[in-house]
């Protein structure tokens, strides 16, 4: 190996792991007297203290001397001198400096050494990572940080080049060029560069997501090289993700939330119409018997009737005496649902998974989850799906159109129709597996018609609640009205019995209920003709004996107000109106004439 003498006015030279000499300073070698190659250690330590010397480099070498200071006699710089002793990382090849120095420059040293061993705390204490670069892009230092973060251990990283040992590949493993790097950027360009959304790679392989400065070191003008500070932040990108995610389910909770919000909205509106059953006739009281018994079990039922009998009061009356009554009850209206949406409306979907689906939806299944699903008229279900509703019911878990995870209920079934299900089965319109599992407990609602003790019941009670809602002063019904609404067949039903009874509310100007406007036909032709003001009992009539047609009311309806209009000179409001002569409200009465077609 070739000595190198350098330019140094000190006594300084500069040795290998081996202790084998690699450069001399001229001052020194120039007092030495030798040729150059014949120069080694022992002919610059005095004999009694080369050992001492060797083991003082060499501990230097190994990291582990406690005092880098070490007193000496060296040949040609004096006999007795003090020396400092370090390792020099910075070279391609590390080396051990050996320098003479003066008292003085020794108690710089110290203080030197003390700002030194500070940094070197500080450096060991952040939490972050840290690298030194020196102008050609090589490690100068390297942090504990950095060792835990990366695994890299700084033995490893000093005088290397960052790059191609953990900023090599793009997250997605492409390469990374290095002429790319942000790293060595700020050496290229003098400016600091902030990085946030790139990683670094660990030495097992893995790549770890970090955050990084490269901050230029300017000395004199001149880029001396940079420092790095990175901090990983794995941590952080979990916690934003966990928190997208929950913003996520917060966002679908909330459009369920709006969902049943909406829904059940419409239910409160259903159940101002039907909140309670009205009567006490004996057919009623049979079938409340029927739904005390079965409203306790799990079993489904199958609530059998005519249209307008009012099939849902008796389902929400199950549903409120079963164990499930503080969970909800969801219905659907089975004949309502467009043939390509029944799925959809059954058992919800996802975003995307057809035309028109612009976010997710729930599906009534899982509305009704812990509570009860009423399928109001059942029979009109289409065919291709009641299998899949089977299957649903029978195994309480689904999927939603456009997903394949399952989602698992507790529902209950209660279902309604007015058709021959047995029948439509029989026909193939209606699947007879499906038929047996919703008629477990069959329950028939009697018709109006075999309820006539709970007729005049029914009609005050929704006098009542019409009043109310239209903010009317109580209208009262006679006993001569309640006998002839007793004696109407109602193949409405209940439905038919409380919009009658709403019509004639709206008809009435005063307390008198004016059925004979409401429901002529039923009232008779000759209360018609007489003023309604002196309706009593006695004047109501037959309504076997008085029957007209429809097209018959009409007629005398028009030509009854073409008289009332003819006497008071077309004048339809005011005192000597036709309005008052009809005992009408002036707007009445204008509505009905626009209805019968009269200017």
């Amino acid at each position: 190996m070739t000595v190198r003498i350098t330019n140094n006015p000190l006594c300084m030279a500069q040795f290998d792991f081996e202790l084998t000499l690699i450069s001399i300073s001229n001052n020194w070698y120039d007092k030495l007297n030798k040729g150059l190659a014949a120069v080694d250690i022992t002919h610059l330590v005095q004999p009694e203290d080369v050992e001492r010397v060797k083991n003082h480099l060499i501990a230097v070498a190994e990291d582990s001397a406690t005092d880098p200071f070490i007193a000496v006699n060296l040949k040609g710089c004096g006999d007795s001198a003090r020396v400092f002793a370090w390792l020099d990382a910075l070279q391609q090849d590390k080396v051990i400096n050996l320098l003479s120095m003066t008292s003085e420059q020794i108690d710089s040293a110290h203080v030197i050494r003390r700002l030194k061993n500070q940094n070197e705390l500080i450096l060991k204490a952040a939490g972050e990572g840290i690298y030194g670069l020196d102008a050609n892009g090589k490690a100068t230092f390297a942090n504990e940080a950095s060792t835990r973060i990366l695994g890299w251990d700084h033995k490893e990283i000093i005088g290397e080049k960052l790059h191609a040992h953990h900023h090599h590949s793009h997250a997605d493993g492409s390469n990374y060029a290095q002429e790319d790097c942000k790293i060595y950027a700020a050496i290229a360009d003098g400016t600091e560069h902030r990085v946030e959304d790139e990683v670094f790679w660990h030495k097992d392989g893995h790549p770890v997501p970090v955050e990084y400065i490269s901050s230029p070191i300017i000395e004199a003008g001149k880029i001396e090289g940079a420092v790095v500070l990175f901090r990983d932040i794995s941590e952080r990108l979990t916690f934003e993700q966990q928190r997208e995610s929950d913003f996520r389910e917060i966002k679908k909770l909330k459009e369920e939330l709006e969902q049943e919000r909406d829904y059940l909205r419409d239910e409160i509106n259903i159940q101002k119409n039907f909140g309670e059953i009205v009567g006490s006739s004996l057919s009623l009281q049979r079938t409340l018997q029927q739904i005390e018994a079965v409203a306790n079990t799990p079993s489904s039922v199958l609530v059998l009737g005519e249209s307008g009998v009012g099939k849902e009061m008796f389902a929400r009356a199950i549903h409120n005496h079963s164990p499930r009554k503080n969970g909800p009850m969801v219905k659907v209206n089975c004949a309502s649902i467009p043939q390509d949406l029944f799925e959809s409306e059954f058992f919800g979907h996802v975003k995307g998974s057809f035309t028109g689906a612009h976010r997710d939806r729930v599906g009534r299944l899982q509305l009704a989850n812990g509570g009860t699903l009423f399928l109001d008229e059942v029979g009109e279900i289409p065919l291709d799906l009641q299998g899949k509703l089977l299957r649903a019911l029978q195994e309480q878990e689904f999927e939603r159109v456009g997903d394949e995870s399952t989602i698992k209920v507790d529902v209950r079934i209660v279902a309604a129709t007015n058709k021959d299900l047995l029948a439509e089965a029989e026909a193939g319109r209606f699947r007879e597996d499906l038929y047996y599992r919703l008629s477990v407990f069959p329950i028939t609602v009697p018709p109006l018609r075999e309820r006539q003790a709970d007729i005049g019941v029914l009609a005050r009670h929704f006098l009542t609640l019409t009043c109310n809602d239209f903010g009317r002063d109580p209208v009262v019904i006679t006993k001569s009205q309640v006998k002839a609404l007793e004696k109407y067949n109602w193949p409405g039903n209940i439905r038919e019995l409380k919009n009658v009874i709403e019509r004639a509310v709206i008809m009435s100007t005063d307390r008198k209920l004016r059925l004979d406007l409401a429901m002529p036909s039923l009232m008779g032709a000759e209360i018609i003709e007489r003023n309604t003001d002196e309706c009593t009992d006695s004047n109501i009539g037959s309504v076997d004996d008085q029957v007209l047609t429809e097209a018959q009311m009409i007629a005398f309806q028009r030509g009854n107000i073409e008289r009332a209009m003819k006497a008071c000179n077309n004048k339809i409001a005011g005192k000597n109106g036709a309005a008052a002569r009809l005992g009408l409200k002036p707007s009445t009465l204008t509505y009905r004439m626009q209805q019968l077609g009269l200017k």
